[in-house]
């Protein structure tokens, strides 16, 4: 995959509830998908690990997340609409000059596939630069039937 993987494109308007959390570091991950867990169970999801698309947020969640604070600027801030067909994951960081890079020819087995693992994850996704915040966004469904309304 090159670059056009993750393609510059605006975020789509996105209306339900929104959840938010300012991360400053790595070591803040763990709890912040907890809480995110905890919330998909607060509106009758599973908040378990058996739930395959609330597993693929909190891991889209974690990808792009310890990306923007591995390779973006802090305060890196991670916000998720909780929309009627799906779920709405935006990612922003303050390193505007630095896009969204896929690794190309690179093995598996040493990692740097995340933004990979999201685009396949994602029935849309891109990124865009507002305000001097480069925003990652990508669109996962809540269900496997609300995967063809979304695409």
């Amino acid at each position: 995959m090159g670059r056009l993987a993750w393609p510059l494109r605006p975020l789509p308007d996105g209306r339900g509830e929104v959840w938010r959390w300012r991360l400053r570091a790595l070591a803040e991950l763990p709890s912040a998908r907890a809480a995110l867990r905890s919330r998909l169970g607060g509106v009758g999801l599973p908040d378990d690990r058996d739930d395959e698309c609330s597993e693929q947020l909190v891991l889209a969640f974690d990808e792009l997340a310890s990306n923007a604070l591995r390779h973006g600027e802090s305060p890196v801030v991670a916000t998720i609409v909780a929309g009627s067909g799906g779920w709405l994951l935006d990612v922003s960081d303050r390193a505007p000059g630095s896009m969204p890079a896929p690794v190309v020819d690179r093995d598996p087995a040493q990692g740097g596939m995340g933004l990979q693992l999201v685009a396949r994850l994602s029935v849309a996704h891109g990124w865009y630069v507002d305000d001097d915040c480069k925003h990652v966004w990508a669109c996962l469904p809540t269900s496997p039937e609300s995967a063809y309304a979304l695409a």
